[in-house]
């Protein structure tokens, strides 16, 4: 079964929106797109801004969407790993977002050994982005 934890207060209300309004005037934070992905049951645009190596559950269910940053729009199918590819990728996540992310991670650092890594990686949905 996936894993999914809600974003807490701060960041919904607060930091993605901030992520957003700069990533939306053409301002990369660390790397930052927005996200647009339709709701897999909705059918509605969903945006959201995400970091490169950040996941949504509708795009597990579409297969693709589209990254933005500015006015640039680039379309993007994507293919989710297998779990035992997950533990390097996940700990380059760590050490870049650390601070903004390192709370979903059940105290797995970027420092944690590959065994704690391997651990949380079926919690952790990683996809490979393809541009179309």
């Amino acid at each position: 079964m996936a894993h999914y934890q809600k974003p807490d207060w701060l960041t919904k209300y607060l930091f993605n929106p901030l992520v957003a309004w700069l990533t939306n005037r053409g301002i990369s934070v660390r790397g930052s797109r927005i996200l647009v992905v339709r709701g897999r049951k909705s059918g509605q645009v969903r945006r959201t801004p995400v970091n490169p190596l950040e996941w949504v559950q509708n795009l597990r269910a579409l297969r693709g969407g589209e990254l933005r940053l500015g006015r640039h729009r680039e379309p993007i199918g994507v293919e989710e790993l297998p779990d035992d590819l997950k533990p390097r990728i996940l700990r380059e996540y760590l050490r870049r977002w650390k601070m903004e992310t390192g709370k979903f991670f059940d105290g797995v650092t970027a420092e944690s050994p590959e065994s704690e890594l391997r651990g949380i990686a079926p919690r952790h949905p990683v996809f490979r982005v393809l541009s179309l």
